[in-house]
Formats: C-alpha cells, structure tokens, sequence
C-alpha cells in the first residue's frame, strides 16, 4: 500500500521542518517566545548570542530576552506611543 506518498507534485519541506532542526535549548526558548520568531531569524540571534556568552547556553537565553525586549518595546513605541506600560519597561531593560 501506498498512501498518499507517489505523486508527480514537487515536494516541500514540512513547515516545521526548519523548527525541528533547530538547537534544544532554542527550540525551548520559542517555545515561551511573545513574538512569532522564524526559524532562521532565531537561529541567527542565537549563533550570535552564544558566541557573546562564550558557549553558555542559560547567557544565551538571557541575551535573547533582551533583544524580545527591546523588540517589544520597539514596537509598542510605534503602537501605542512611548507611554505604553511596555514601552518604559523594556527601555529601561534595554
């Protein structure tokens, strides 16, 4: 039996293909992410972030926080102002 697999449609990689192939701890981190993070977007950042911590994985989670933080607060300016509640927190975080 077959399935569904023979066809003569040109095959795409599964959605989470790019997000299973990820590193643990970053998957992890996604996983309790606020923004909708791609893949290649979180893969780049956390290269970065390791290579500042100098290998540790826990500096990195924090480092990548950070920059959620200041994307927030980023993006909340452009929102809802630099009064927004979220705005000053990740300012001053940042």
């Amino acid at each position: 039996m077959r399935g569904n697999t023979v066809s003569t449609l040109r095959r795409r990689a599964s959605p989470m293909a790019a997000f299973d192939r990820l590193p643990p701890d970053l998957r992890r981190w996604l996983h309790d992410a606020a923004l909708p993070w791609s893949p290649a977007s979180a893969l780049k950042l956390w290269h970065k972030a390791l290579r500042q911590a100098g290998g540790d994985p826990a500096r990195a989670r924090a480092a990548l926080d950070a920059a959620q933080a200041r994307a927030i607060a980023r993006d909340a300016r452009r929102i809802w102002g630099a009064r927004h509640p979220q705005a000053a927190v990740a300012c001053r975080a940042g």
